[in-house]
């Protein structure tokens, strides 16, 4: 049985879903929500904003993304701006957005827009999901929102939106192949983009995580799980492993430069977590604390009585704050930046929070 059969017998309780796209692209039409990244009615969406906007809404919420977003198509408007753009700086202004992978994939796909695709995104899903950072989600999103073809568009808010309208009870991840063929039949052939859109901002407003809104949502006559008391509880997930937990050792290293006080900054390996970002040094992130390991230089390191704490995606992280001063004895590997700017650093939040906490320290 494919994922199709596998939801057949919902399909038809309590309304036809042919009755779905209409009322919720009505519903739309008077209360979509006016984001910088989503043209307004009667004009054509412009694909390099929806393309960037659809990556930064990866994992991040809407209300962080929005002056970011504002910041960064100042600054690099176009894909071919952004195709020219240094590395470092735009990992620096990524900083704080996390998954920084999502960065490195953005300047190699309009790099790659640019120079063999005549600086214009690809049309179809397909064409899309040959480019650097394009997943299934991200074709399908901007394939619909940009061009208008017709696509199958699933992020978490059309997840639980699909999960009640037709009462899929499979715990999640294991339903996500009949959602997707229940979005697939709910999706209509004209105004994909607008009912792809419409979806997410149905799961952000009103057919929320806890508490759905059911009196206001304009599909509560075709919601199965509506009409047997179910909405609340789908979908369905499986409890999640705890995390592991890892700890380690900031090196906040400063001297005396040029211009006032300076602090060392390293630039990670461009493989692996945070890479390619600038950063305060650090050992190794263990099952027991490391103490000194990796340290830049030797000298009279102070352990701090601060530290900064994270959650990634697959463990949490303890990382104990120790500072020490150069002494101009030896050169240690990294870049010397001064602590009056470094929030121009771009460093990633965990390092940011440590940056903080020293200085206070300090300042104390």
């Amino acid at each position: 049985m494919d994922a199709k059969d596998s939801i057949a017998p919902l399909l038809s309780k309590p309304a036809d879903p042919s009755a779905v796209a209409p009322a919720l692209l009505d519903w739309y039409d008077r209360h979509r929500r006016d984001l910088p990244w989503r043209a307004k009615p009667g004009e054509a969406p412009d694909p390099y904003r929806v393309w960037l906007s659809e990556v930064m809404l990866q994992q991040t919420t809407v209300a962080t993304v929005r002056p970011r977003f504002v910041a960064w198509t100042q600054r690099w408007p176009t894909f071919a701006d952004l195709a020219a753009a240094d590395e470092a700086e735009v990992m620096a202004a990524w900083a704080g957005l996390g998954y920084y992978a999502r960065a490195r994939n953005l300047l190699a796909a309009a790099r790659v827009i640019a120079t063999e695709h005549g600086g214009a995104l690809p049309r179809t899903e397909d064409a899309l999901r040959q480019l650097p950072g394009f997943g299934a989600y991200t074709a399908a999103a901007v394939a619909a929102i940009a061009f208008g073809e017709r696509a199958v568009v699933v992020d978490a808010n059309v997840e639980r939106v699909v999960a009640r309208l037709f009462a899929i009870s499979t715990p999640l991840p294991a339903a996500r192949p009949a959602i997707r063929a229940a979005t697939d039949r709910i999706t209509p052939e004209q105004r994909a983009g607008d009912f792809a859109q419409a979806m997410m901002d149905l799961g952000q407003a009103v057919c929320t995580v806890r508490r759905p809104r059911c009196l206001l949502c304009p599909l509560s006559a075709h919601c199965a799980a509506q009409a047997s008391g179910e909405s609340e509880r789908l979908p369905f997930k499986k409890a999640k492993p705890e995390r592991p937990h890892r700890y380690g050792t900031i090196f906040w290293l400063t001297r005396e430069g040029v211009s006032g006080r300076e602090v060392l900054l390293v630039r990670r390996p461009d493989r692996g977590l945070l890479g390619g970002m600038r950063a305060l040094p650090t050992g190794p992130w263990e099952e027991v604390q490391p103490g000194l390991a990796n340290a830049p230089i030797q000298t009279d390191w102070r352990a701090l009585n601060a530290g900064a704490s994270h959650g990634f995606t697959h463990f949490t992280l303890d990382l104990a704050l120790v500072t020490g001063e150069a002494h101009g004895a030896g050169e240690p590997a990294g870049e010397w930046w001064p602590i009056a700017s470094l929030g121009d650093a771009g460093l990633p939040t965990v390092f940011a929070k440590a940056a903080r906490a020293a200085m206070g320290m300090e300042a104390g």
